[in-house]
């Protein structure tokens, strides 16, 4: 059940951190930047090229500047890290970052690294739950925060069902897997790579797949460096997309890197590349609709205040023109 403790832990998980937001380590409006803090996550394969091949470091070492890498374990952790100015872009899903926006998180969704089927309600092999009305008063695993708690929800209402009708776990993605798999939950929200891997090595069964359920993959930025330093958030933009380029060219070597970040079997890591669309880096209106229709429902849990304007939220939280001057260069 989604006790008021429970949306408090919520709150706590995404916004908490913001007392933080105001020691800022980066430099001012006009000021000579040190560094650059980076987020990589087996969530987000350009993440990993990018991290891998050093672009990063080659391209800011001529300035002078420093990167600094950081790895988040999910979406909730990497708004933890940006609403605690511990980094400057982290990469979450799409509704993750509207909740954390609807929080007050000083952040700004500026390129979309993917479009994944990254996330499913996760049964295990041999379960008698087969579908989501199964689910009523069961025990299911979500990391509160992330696009598979959101993906629950929104399986939970498509099924009349609500919050209410289970008792919502919340643990990390990988933590939620193995209670899965030793019985201490009935079903998981998963997400990719670990919903791979229990698919390939233990059998376990989608009882509810919906790719629209599933909110893009952002690469967020804190708002005041995006205002200091606009140039090296277009310069950050630009290697992203030669992640993005390379990830779709060479899919086997990706898999590869893949396999090697997570600790994974590399048909795992293809398993979970074939559920990633690569081909829409700018965010837009279809980005909009999809997080919009899943603050809908957020915000019918009280998970977004109910006094939020969900469409107004959307539009301040998503900013393309920097993707858009880099693409369209």
């Amino acid at each position: 059940m989604m006790k008021i403790w429970q949306r408090a832990a919520l709150a706590l998980s995404i916004g908490g951190a913001l007392v933080l937001a105001g020691c800022s380590s980066s430099a001012n409006e006009g000021e000579k930047l040190e560094k650059i803090r980076l987020d990589y996550a087996f969530y987000s394969p350009t993440s990993l090229a990018l991290k891998k091949f050093g672009w990063a470091e080659e391209t800011f070492k001529k300035e002078g500047i420093k990167v600094e890498w950081v790895q988040s374990q999910g979406s909730n952790k990497a708004l933890e890290f940006l609403n605690s100015d511990s980094v400057d872009f982290g990469s979450t899903a799409g509704a993750a970052a509207l909740i954390a926006k609807d929080k007050g998180a000083p952040i700004e969704s500026v390129y979309v690294y993917s479009q994944p089927e990254w996330t499913a309600l996760v049964a295990a092999d041999g379960s008698t739950i087969k579908d989501v009305k199964d689910l009523k008063g069961k025990k299911v695993a979500a990391t509160f925060g992330t696009d598979p708690h959101i993906f629950l929800l929104r399986a939970l209402a498509d099924a009349g069902l609500s919050a209410k009708d289970v008792q919502i776990v919340n643990l990390q993605h990988a933590d939620g897997a193995n209670a899965l798999l030793r019985g201490q939950v009935d079903a998981w929200a998963g997400l990719d790579p670990h919903m791979a891997r229990t698919e390939v090595e233990s059998g376990a069964q989608y009882i509810y797949r919906n790719p629209d359920f599933n909110t893009y993959g952002t690469l967020n930025v804190r708002s005041e460096f995006a205002k200091n330093h606009p140039k090296q958030v277009e310069q950050v933009i630009e290697l992203y997309e030669k992640a993005r380029k390379w990830t779709i060219e060479h899919p086997e070597e990706a898999a590869k890197l893949l396999s090697e970040e997570a600790g994974i079997k590399e048909d795992v890591a293809k398993k979970q590349l074939q559920r990633n669309n690569f081909e829409e880096p700018v965010p837009g209106s279809q980005h909009e609709k999809a997080i919009s229709a899943a603050g809908q429902v957020l915000q019918k849990e009280e998970i977004v205040k109910k006094d939020t304007n969900i469409e107004d939220l959307v539009k301040k939280l998503i900013n393309p023109k920097f993707a858009e001057k880099v693409i369209n260069k």
